[in-house]
């Protein structure tokens, strides 16, 4: 809400539930901020309120991808968005490089996987973020986006293409879930521990192998009652 408090010396003073601010001290917006951008680093004014507009921008537009530089900012739209992660836009993200198309996880998991042969080196994806925000949906994304890389992947023989591998690990986290997930206040499925997932690539581009660590789970003697629920919720309702 905003009101007018009173004329100070020809100076509009605006009151704010957060507090009073001086018409001195406001700057009209700069024409960057008013559209919104796919990348803040192009923001002429990089500073929180431009980054909290932009990204509002964007969501009111069901855009919830927005890049800062070498960082993808993802906002949880708490609900489903056509077409945003079906079969056509794996394979269309597949075909380009970063960059060349609107901000999306399968851009930067397409990346990852492309950067293991043109620089030689193990790559890596940090996922952080509130309780809620979309980590785990976020794991599970980049997931299926390297496994149907893997299973496309035209340097294997036909021979040693499998999607065995590929689904073990892709189902791997609901089963991770029913033991180590719980409903909190601020989300009906909040994953109470970490987890390192590492994936082993063949120089064809095929997953041989995967490792999935767990860290950081919370003592058993907190979280007894939740493992039952979550047992049953979890792996007998959905027969895991």
């Amino acid at each position: 809400y905003l009101f007018v408090c009173s004329l100070i010396q020809h100076s509009l003073v605006i009151t704010l539930d957060q507090g009073e601010v001086n018409r001195l001290k406001v700057f009209p917006m700069h024409p960057t901020s008013i559209s919104g951008v796919e990348d803040m680093s192009t923001l002429a004014e990089l500073h929180e309120a431009a980054i909290m507009h932009n990204l509002f921008l964007r969501y009111q537009k069901d855009l919830i991808y927005t890049n800062i530089g070498s960082i993808l900012a993802a906002v949880n739209p708490y609900k489903q968005i056509s077409g945003l992660y079906d079969t056509e836009a794996v394979d269309v993200y597949s075909r380009h490089h970063l960059g060349e198309l609107p901000p999306h996880i399968f851009a930067v998991a397409n990346e990852c996987y492309c950067c293991l042969w043109k620089r030689h080196d193990s790559q890596c994806v940090l996922i952080s973020g509130e309780s809620g925000a979309g980590k785990t949906e976020s794991t599970k994304l980049l997931l299926k986006f390297l496994s149907v890389m893997s299973q496309n992947s035209t340097g294997s023989p036909l021979s040693e293409r499998t999607t065995k591998v590929e689904q073990a690990i892709v189902q791997s986290s609901p089963i991770m879930e029913a033991f180590g997930n719980a409903k909190t206040v601020y989300n009906n499925n909040s994953s109470r521990f970490g987890k390192f997932i590492q994936l082993h690539f063949s120089q064809s581009g095929n997953i041989q192998g995967g490792c999935i660590i767990d860290y950081l789970l919370e003592k058993v003697s907190s979280m007894y009652f939740f493992f039952i629920r979550i047992v049953y919720s979890h792996a007998f309702k959905q027969l895991y």
